[in-house]
């Protein structure tokens, strides 16, 4: 596994490699060694405390979701299909702050994502299914929950189908400008 920076501060790109041959392939998603190596962090990936999974069809997004207080982290990866994965740096001290990167998270190349605390996150289906798993580091809070309009203009995403479904909650989630209200 080789780990590579993103352009968004200290978000990482984890890229395995595959072996393949006429059977199909195989690889490791995961090395918490070679991870907490990285980090200089021995024990951190110890501390995720939750994994989970979403199933969804072609063209659904779903996001931008972020958490407030101390956030978490969290690694993602697209275990079945493709995604169009995005996130969005809210974290005010950050150099890359209100800045967004968008990646390719698919089942070909098992590339994914160390995200730290502070940013929303949101995907959006590419193939007729697709599987998202997130190892998260802290059990969910609903009070916590930040979400913001997945079209807003001010943060500029382009999401690259027609949007098939999206949840009541992300269809009514606020703007980028909210959101900056309440992150002051």
């Amino acid at each position: 596994m080789r780990i590579e920076t993103a352009d968004l501060k200290d978000v990482l790109v984890l890229v395995p490699q595959p072996f393949r041959d006429e059977r199909g392939l195989f690889t490791r998603t995961f090395d918490a060694k070679i991870f907490d190596d990285y980090l200089g962090r021995p024990g951190f990936s110890a501390s995720f405390v939750q994994d989970s999974q979403s199933r969804s069809a072609k063209g659904v997004i779903r996001g931008l979701h972020g958490r407030a207080g101390r956030g978490e982290a969290k690694l993602v990866r697209c275990a079945n299909g493709a995604v169009h994965d995005v996130l969005v740096d809210i974290r005010r001290d950050s150099p890359t702050f209100g800045r967004h990167q968008e990646f390719l998270l698919d089942d070909k190349d098992f590339q994914h994502l160390y995200v730290p605390p502070g940013f929303l996150h949101g995907f959006q289906a590419l193939t007729a299914t697709a599987d998202v798993c997130y190892r998260i580091d802290r059990p969910h809070d609903p009070s916590e929950d930040l979400a913001v309009a997945y079209n807003d203009p001010d943060i500029g995403i382009h999401w690259p189908l027609p949007v098939t479904a999206v949840s009541p909650r992300d269809a009514s989630a606020g703007s980028w400008a909210e959101l900056l209200t309440h992150l002051s």
